[in-house]
């Protein structure tokens, strides 16, 4: 890190990594600064309300100032104004777990979702929403990334790697570009990226693309994720134009958002 201003949101970002917090010691090892300039960006940061500290000499955490910020702007944005009807309608649809995701640089955050399971088996993710998306590992990333030519899809999955980070034992990991990039190839083909076992052992999923109907851009991907036992491929070729459906009125309904008109997005397959 080099300029102030990226030193102080690289501690932010941490922060919202963990909300019992970090001392000065873990922020300076994590973020590679030195302690002392830590502590005065923290004492800075408590003096404008954004962090606050436990007890004195204890842990620093986020107050919930950057969170009801983060609100504000979503609500003003119009997400979920105009998403959750589609999600609650495809969660009843579909009987699974329905999430949105929207594109921001050259990021896939998840912000909205839906729970259409009432009985037996049913996935809650727990707080994942405000979470960026493991591309490689994710239904919902690999819909992004098919909508990309490869060059552009290798070099958003090269900065994250295609682990995602957890060593569960089960899990199924894409070994190599060249894996990935067949995968692209048919997710390209049959219009939704599909995936089993990737990001939480037991867990399948399908996703489309979000695009913006007045810019064409890819604003987003809504997906369907359920156990792997109900949301086989079979299944999840059925589910297909349903989803395909909804991701047609969320396209659509977006271009009342500011937020995804003015949406640049990144380059796509052709």
């Amino acid at each position: 890190m080099s300029s102030v201003i990226e030193k102080a949101l690289g501690i932010l970002e941490l922060l919202t990594e963990d909300p019992d917090g970090y001392t000065v010691s873990e922020i300076a090892a994590q973020t590679g600064q030195p302690m002392s300039g830590v502590h005065r960006q923290l004492n800075e940061f408590a003096r404008l309300g954004y962090v606050r500290q436990h007890e004195a000499g204890g842990r620093y955490s986020l107050s919930l100032k950057l969170a009801a910020m983060g609100l504000n702007y979503l609500t003003r944005c119009g997400i979920n104004d105009f998403a959750q009807p589609v999600l609650d309608k495809l969660a009843q649809a579909s009987h699974e777990l329905i999430r949105l995701s929207v594109v921001d640089g050259d990021k896939l955050i998840w912000v909205a979702v839906a729970q259409g399971a009432t009985t037996g088996l049913r996935y809650d993710p727990g707080p994942e929403q405000g979470m960026q998306i493991h591309l490689a590992s994710t239904a919902g990333g690999l819909a992004w990334l098919s909508t990309m030519d490869d060059d552009a899809a290798i070099a958003l999955v090269s900065k994250q790697g295609l682990r995602s980070g957890s060593t569960a034992a089960g899990l199924r990991v894409i070994e190599s570009i060249a894996e990935l990039q067949k995968l692209l190839a048919t997710f390209r083909e049959q219009g939704y990226a599909y995936s089993a076992n990737t990001y939480t052992v037991g867990l399948a999923a399908m996703a489309m693309p979000v695009r913006n109907t007045l810019t064409g851009n890819v604003v987003g991907c809504v997906s369907i994720a359920g156990p792997y036992a109900r949301l086989n491929e079979d299944r999840a070729r059925e589910l297909s134009p349903t989803l395909k459906q909804a991701a047609i009125e969320l396209g659509a309904a977006s271009s009342a958002s500011s937020f995804f008109t003015h949406s640049a997005g990144l380059k796509q397959a052709g």
